[in-house]
């Protein structure tokens, strides 16, 4: 089928919005990976930063790539999640769909806060326009373990609005991936009653982790507990 025949039709939309979704759990399972090299020490997370510096203008490509993703799986959700009510019934809107989750009612609302966590995020610690002054290594790379802990150690609780941000952010990541990683099985056919409870246990199993693997390193860093 022509690709502009599966973008209009409505299950070419719903795999574009998997295929996207699944190439952005992939960079996000990736990029804690990547982060929790903060626990070996300064020596760990910046060895990480310089690999990846070595890597561009690689690494700008897949930047565009993956900018390119969300903006694709952003705009395919909205376009979904308003067919979706078009074509309900007017008397059916305000009752809870038999079976859905919070999650699955709020997948649109979500999405939207991560699009926007995502660009407070690169602007905090990919341009580096937000935040605390960054302290520059040879080779004009920045010390990353001490941009990160300038930035989640606050002198008190009143001043960890850095910390918190990111916490209510892991939140909404944790609600997108419970569901959305079960619904990307389902949109693959998967539509088992036997397996679909498995797979929403294990989407949101994969949730948690995911959420507190990253919620974790502000939350130890709040508290002191990062080797230095």
């Amino acid at each position: 089928m022509p690709l502009k025949h599966l973008i209009r039709s409505a299950v070419g939309r719903k795999l574009f919005m998997a295929a996207t979704g699944f190439i952005l759990f992939g960079f996000v399972v990736a990029h804690l990976l990547g982060n929790l090299s903060i626990y070996l020490g300064p020596d760990g997370i910046n060895a990480y930063a310089r690999h990846l510096h070595q890597l561009e203008p690689l690494l700008w490509v897949f930047r565009i790539g993956l900018a390119g993703t969300v903006a694709l799986h952003v705009l395919f959700g909205i376009i979904l999640t308003l067919e979706n009510r078009s074509a309900r019934p007017v008397a059916y809107k305000r009752k809870k769909r038999p079976g859905s989750s919070l999650a699955s009612r709020t997948m649109i609302y979500s999405g939207l806060l991560l699009a926007a966590f995502i660009a407070f995020h690169l602007l905090h610690f990919t341009f580096r326009t937000i935040g605390p002054p960054v302290e520059i290594l040879e080779g004009h790379l920045p010390n990353v373990f001490r941009m990160i802990v300038d930035n989640f150690k606050q002198d008190s609780f009143s001043q960890a609005g850095y910390p918190l941000a990111y916490a209510v952010a892991m939140t909404v990541l944790f609600f997108h991936i419970s569901h959305g990683f079960a619904s990307l099985f389902q949109t693959l056919g998967i539509n088992n009653e036997k397996v679909l409870p498995w797979l929403g246990r294990l989407s949101q199993t994969i949730a948690v982790l995911l959420a507190a693997g990253f919620v974790s390193i502000p939350v130890l860093i709040f508290f002191d507990l990062v080797i230095k």
